[in-house]
């Protein structure tokens, strides 16, 4: 299986991730953000990844440091596990629709970190998680994935399906893009790595 541990801790957070791959959906989750153990538990599942993670954060100040810190494990977890990057598809894409909201995530594993984000989250908040934190999730998974992550919001009227849209077709974009592909020799790529 292609899995890989991260343990950070800092003054802020104290994270213990292990992210497999070649999963089967299954995530055992204590964040200490709720909205967030949602999304994550979704990401597991429609990736069809294995996450169990352990995050102990400064939440009484808010949700802003245990967030992000967990993108940044998680986007080193998915590097690591990834390894040498022979044979996979390298590209991924996928749209996926959540009542009145559709969202569309396209990524590459290139080994060079770029995130984009186009489209509208109409709330400020999902209960009591800020959805300003979904930008810093999701560069920061990015940035330390060394990926190229393109998020496009088509529409939708609800702030929680938005959301819920854009984790799950991430989750069906990264689990088209790690696919092992038998064809392809190497890694895909002329420069010959990635």
């Amino acid at each position: 299986m292609r899995e890989a541990r991260i343990a950070r801790k800092t003054n802020e957070t104290n994270i213990d991730l292990t992210l497999a791959i070649d999963g089967e959906g299954q995530a055992e989750l204590e964040t200490g953000v709720p909205f967030l153990d949602h999304m994550l538990d979704l990401f597991t599942k429609h990736g069809q990844f294995n996450l169990n993670l352990d995050a102990k954060g400064d939440v009484e100040i808010d949700d802003h440091h245990t967030t992000e810190d967990i993108g940044i494990c998680l986007g080193q977890a998915l590097k690591e596990a990834l390894g040498d990057k022979k044979g996979i598809k390298r590209y991924g894409n996928a749209f996926v629709p959540m009542d009145d909201a559709l969202a569309q995530v396209v990524v590459d594993l290139s080994n060079r970190p770029h995130f984009e984000i186009r489209g509208d989250i109409p709330a400020s908040r999902v209960g009591t998680f800020d959805t300003e934190l979904v930008h810093e999730f999701l560069w920061k998974f990015a940035l330390e994935a060394r990926m190229n992550l393109h998020v496009i919001i088509h529409y939708g009227r609800n702030t929680h399906h938005i959301i819920e849209a854009v984790f799950k077709a991430m989750a069906r974009a990264l689990d088209e893009a790690t696919t092992v592909d038998p064809r392809i020799k190497g890694v895909p790529s002329t420069k010959g790595m990635l």
